[in-house]
C-alpha cells in the first residue's frame, strides 16, 4: 500500500464518522485509526490536512458534487460515497500539488474497497465530471 494511500484510507474513514457526530477532535479520530495500521508521522499529517480542508471547505465541494453527480442528491448517495467524494474533491479543487489522474485513481480504489464495484463506477463518473472543468493538467 502507498504511503499516501494510506493516508487517504485513514481520512475517508474519518469524514464518513464526522458526518454522524456533531463536533469531534479530528486529530484523535485520526491517530486512532493510525492505530490499528501504523503510519509514519507524515501520514499523519497528510490525513489531518486532507480531513480539515476536506471539512473546511465541505460547503463548496458539497455543491459541486450535486451539480456533478446528475439526478443525485447529497442524501441518495451512500455515506462512504459522500465521503470519498468529499475528499476526491478536496484534492481535486484545493490541492493542485495533486495530479488529477491520482486524485481519481486513488477515490475509485477507496470506494470499490469500501463500498464495492458500483460504488467505483459512480465515483469514476461524478469525478470524471469535475475534472473536465479543471484546468489543470491529469
Amino acid at each position: 500500500m502507498g504511503r499516501r494511500h494510506l493516508a487517504r484510507e485513514v481520512a475517508m474513514q474519518v469524514l464518513f464518522e464526522m458526518e454522524h457526530r456533531e463536533e469531534g477532535d479530528v486529530e484523535a479520530a485520526v491517530r486512532y485509526h493510525f492505530e490499528d495500521q501504523p503510519g509514519t508521522e507524515d501520514q499523519v499529517r497528510f490525513a489531518l490536512g486532507l480531513v480539515r480542508g476536506a471539512l473546511e471547505h465541505q460547503e463548496e465541494i458539497d455543491r459541486e458534487i450535486v451539480a456533478s453527480a446528475t439526478n443525485w442528491s447529497l442524501a441518495q448517495m451512500a455515506g462512504v460515497e459522500r465521503a470519498v467524494l468529499r475528499l476526491a474533491l478536496f484534492e481535486l479543487l484545493f490541492s493542485p500539488e495533486v495530479p488529477v489522474k491520482a486524485a481519481i485513481n486513488e477515490s475509485i480504489e477507496l470506494a470499490k474497497t469500501f463500498g464495492g464495484d458500483e460504488a467505483g463506477r459512480f465515483i469514476n463518473g461524478v469525478l470524471g465530471r469535475v475534472a473536465s472543468h479543471l484546468s489543470r493538467s491529469a
